[in-house]
């Protein structure tokens, strides 16, 4: 008998080494993010900007900067029916399997999705109208990271009735979320249903529940009060079905201000915040740096980049001196050094850049600038698609090398 109980126990104590580890999720303890190897997470990678939440200045266009007035643009020049077939194959070409697979080769280990909740509802949005697009979309990208073993934030970008108002948030130029109800609760129940259909998904990360929220342009004391309140009310929606992710929070002002922040009102938390066109110095971060210690908690750097190569590795240096993951924008950008990738501009598309630039407030006004050959310029719009398939794209060697990724 005494040599069966030793063998039972000699065999419990066996059986972890016997069986393989099921993939967990990626979690937080105190101040790090941890891995599911149990140990700690220093997210490298990019962001996906420009796909499914397209950006003016990535189009070359100055004030055509939300998907709305893009949109409105190239309707107005190919049409309707057209416009909306240029977007159904815009969304489907511009990520495809070969960026993913680039990433993993150069050592990215994560990424993050910005997208815009339209494509979660009946609304018009980009020539559709279907509220399960953005799975459509985001399911085949979830599959080729999982398959590679990246990592996947999913933000919202533009949230009901905007949370910015400005060009990112694709809203009205106020961000009237934070006063209107609805608008919350709306936003509140998209995000529980893309938990619903995500929380079994170990190589998601977790939900950034709004972009750069309140710009420097309204009334902060009229406005951050109210952003823990929501971040609150959307993370007790997204609680009722996915207890397995991390919530992201961003601060007020762009995600550069912690200070509507109290405790931590969950236990799977991440403060997020950005910076641009800055000094690459710790000092720049400090007052977040102050905050993780204050609370025990993890931070993180959603976006940063836009600027010159050397820049791009001192700040690099110093986030990760500081233990702070970080993704740079963007992945992909038209005939840029400050990304990733690159592809060229397409023959003709500088009549797409001098149409949209045009004063268009009228029919009248529409009708006087229209392009002469309206085939010259579709065919410019499809050839913009083409050209940025990742075959077709350039390594910015210098970028990619500054952030200590192979460029080979």
């Amino acid at each position: 008998m005494k040599k069966n109980i030793l063998a039972v126990v000699f065999f419990a104590l066996l059986l972890p080494f016997c069986i393989k580890a099921q993939p967990g999720f990626i979690t937080v303890k105190g101040k790090d993010v941890i891995g599911p190897d149990g140990k700690p997470f220093i997210m490298r990678g990019t962001n996906l900007g420009n796909w499914l939440i397209p950006e003016g200045y990535m189009f070359k266009f100055d004030k055509t900067n939300s998907p709305r007035l893009i949109n409105e643009a190239i309707t107005e020049l190919i049409g309707p029916g057209e416009a909306k077939k240029f977007w159904e194959k815009y969304l489907h070409n511009y990520i495809t399997e070969g960026d993913i697979h680039y990433l993993k080769s150069i050592g990215v280990n994560s990424i993050r999705i910005p997208f815009n909740y339209r494509l979660f509802t009946s609304e018009d949005y980009l020539g559709a109208n279907d509220p399960n697009r953005g799975f459509e979309l985001i399911d085949p990208v979830i599959s080729w990271c999982k398959k590679e073993g990246i990592y996947v934030i999913l933000d919202m970008h533009a949230a009901p009735g905007g949370q910015t108002g400005d060009n990112i948030d694709d809203g009205y130029g106020y961000p009237f979320l934070f006063k209107s109800e609805a608008s919350q609760k709306q936003c509140a129940e998209i995000w529980a249903r893309i938990a619903g259909h995500y929380k079994n998904e170990p190589i998601i990360i977790g939900y950034d529940l709004l972009n750069e929220p309140i710009a420097t342009y309204f009334d902060a004391g009229d406005f951050n009060p109210s952003l823990e309140p929501v971040y609150k009310l959307i993370t007790a929606a997204i609680r009722t079905v996915d207890k397995n992710h991390i919530v992201i929070l961003g601060g007020a002002q762009w995600d550069s201000n912690f200070k509507p922040f109290g405790p931590p009102f969950d236990a799977k938390l991440i403060y997020q915040f950005h910076k641009y066109w800055t000094d690459p110095t710790k000092a720049v971060i400090q007052d977040y740096i102050d905050f993780r210690d204050k609370y025990n908690v993890p931070i993180y750097c959603g976006e940063t980049g836009e600027n010159k190569d050397e820049w791009v590795k001192q700040f690099k240096d110093v986030l990760e001196q500081n233990n702070i993951g970080w993704h740079y924008w963007p992945y992909k950008k038209m005939e840029n050094l400050s990304g990733f990738v690159t592809f060229d501009k397409p023959a003709n598309y500088d009549k797409i850049i001098e149409y949209a630039a045009k004063q268009r407030s009228s029919f009248e006004d529409i009708r006087k600038v229209g392009p002469v050959d309206r085939e010259q310029v579709k065919k410019a719009l499809y050839d913009f698609i083409e050209n940025s398939r990742f075959e077709h794209c350039r390594v910015n060697k210098g970028y990619v090398g500054a952030l200590g990724f192979k460029t080979n």
